[in-house]
Order: C-alpha cells, then sequence, then structure tokens
C-alpha cells in the first residue's frame, strides 16, 4: 500500500466494467509521522474530491452522466491514489445500474471500504444541477499582490513570521500560487490555498515566500495542506487556523483538501476558475 506499488505513472489496463478493486489505497500515517503528527489529529476537516468524467448505463443501456462529489474526512486512515479512483470511476462506463441512487451507494460503499470511513457521495445530473454549478475565487487578501523575491523552492518553516508580542489579529490570506509535484510521477499539481486564522499577525511576505516553497516539493495534495497547517501552527502560533486548497484536475479529478483547528462549516465548492 505504498505509492510505488499503486498503477500510478504506470500503463494500465482500462475497464469498462465495475470493478471496485481497482481501487487503491494509502495509508496517512506514514507521511503524517514525518511532520510530527501522532495518533491525535491537531485538526479536523475534509478532503473534498470531485469528480467530472462519470458515466454508467442505465436499465435500458442508455448512457447517463454527472459529477460526483466525494467527501473524505480527514480522520480516515487511508487516501485513495488519483489514478485508481479514475480507473474505477471508468469502470461504470459500461456497466448497467438500476437507478441515481443505486450508484450513489455503490459510490460510498467502494469508496468508504477504501478509505476505511464512511465517506459521503453526492451526483449533480445535467437536469438538476449543472446549470447551477458556479465558478469563484477564493474570498480574502490575496498574498500574490506582494512584489517579492523568491529564491526557496523547497518547504522552509523558517520562512514564516508572526508578530507574536503585538495584538491578535483575524485575517483572510490566499494565494494561486501554490505547486507541488506527485511523488511518483513528477508531475506538477497546480493549486490555491487559502488561510484563515485569529492570532498573531504573520508576515505576508514570508507566508507567499513559504508558500512558494512547496514549487520543487514532492507530495499528496492531502499531504502538502496538512504540513502547511503544522507549520504555520507551531511557527506563528495561531489560536485558531483553516487552511483549505483547490487544485485543478488531473484525469477529470479534482482534490480540495481542508483542515481546520476549530469547528467552522463545510468549506463552499464551488469551482476556482483553474478548475
Amino acid at each position: 500500500m505504498t505509492p510505488e506499488q499503486s498503477p500510478l505513472g504506470k500503463p494500465a489496463a482500462y475497464t469498462e466494467q465495475y470493478d471496485p478493486s481497482l481501487l487503491f489505497p494509502i495509508p496517512r500515517n506514514k507521511a503524517r509521522e514525518t511532520i510530527g503528527i501522532g495518533a491525535q489529529l491537531p485538526f479536523f476537516g475534509t478532503d473534498i474530491w470531485n469528480a467530472y468524467e462519470l458515466s454508467w448505463l442505465n436499465p435500458r443501456g442508455k448512457p447517463q452522466i454527472a459529477i460526483a462529489t466525494f467527501y473524505v474526512p480527514a480522520e480516515s486512515p487511508n487516501i485513495v491514489e488519483s489514478k485508481s479512483f479514475k480507473l474505477y470511476l471508468g469502470s461504470f462506463a459500461q456497466t448497467q445500474v438500476e437507478s441515481l441512487d443505486a450508484l450513489r451507494e455503490m459510490l460510498k460503499r467502494d469508496v468508504s471500504a477504501a478509505c476505511g470511513a464512511s465517506v459521503s457521495v453526492r451526483l449533480a445530473t445535467p437536469s438538476s444541477e449543472f446549470a447551477k454549478l458556479k465558478i469563484e475565487e477564493f474570498e480574502g487578501l490575496s498574498l500574490d499582490r506582494l512584489d517579492l523575491d523568491a529564491d526557496v523552492y523547497h518547504p522552509d518553516p523558517a520562512l514564516l513570521k508572526a508578530a507574536l508580542d503585538e495584538a491578535p489579529v483575524e485575517e483572510t490570506l490566499f494565494s494561486n500560487l501554490l505547486k507541488s509535484n506527485c511523488p511518483v510521477t513528477g508531475q506538477p499539481d497546480w493549486g490555491s490555498v487559502q488561510i484563515h486564522y485569529v492570532g498573531p499577525q504573520i508576515d505576508h511576505a514570508g507566508l507567499l515566500r513559504y508558500i512558494i516553497s512547496y514549487r520543487n516539493h514532492t507530495g499528496f495534495h492531502e499531504q502538502c495542506v496538512e504540513r502547511i497547517f503544522i507549520d504555520i501552527m507551531r511557527e506563528c502560533q495561531p489560536v485558531k487556523l483553516a487552511v483549505y486548497a483547490r487544485y485543478t484536475r488531473r484525469g477529470g479529478l479534482d482534490i480540495n483538501p481542508f483542515r481546520t483547528s476549530y469547528n467552522l462549516p463545510m468549506p463552499d465548492n464551488a469551482r476556482l476558475a483553474r478548475q
């Protein structure tokens, strides 16, 4: 159950007949241990997966389509490797499914089993919801407005600074300059990240340089967001912290991890322009 053993970066035979065994789980604990996260998580949250290439046959053989959204709890012991997820979803292409509810239950059962926790599934269909889908941009103050030099391209928490001896503030900041790389294929993962916090004011230039420092880093989306959360918490000591990243899609899937130290509602799943 390591990325090297997954179908990622390898030739794969695509099947269009339903096959839940294609899902390849990867334990979260190993990556978490490397950044000092133990069994007691310092956050809670969700990984939001949007799947845009889902199609199946109804009982009369007519193709159907939908956009599927999966909500995977951060406390689940496993993530699902993204190519295996794509292969699994592709296996519905020539599979007859009785109804939309039946499809939702199949997806929920299979992905929950792979992740080791209960996963919520929503299906948006052309007839009822496609016209309601919208594109937004992150709220808050853009860090990308800053004109600065940057020359660190591996995560360096020393870039983070905060006014620890001053009165606390509350801010929402975001950047569209997040980039990391797949730990198996080396392909780039492009994303945007939003940071909301209450606590000592974080130095904006240092935070932007820190986000830029992920540019040559290898790690899955969920792992990068958790590292960002831990580094900000340790270096800047906020009283409250939430980190939400939205990555551009690959293979018809986008992954959007959300981590928070306090009780917040589920973040908006509206697509960003690049998604």
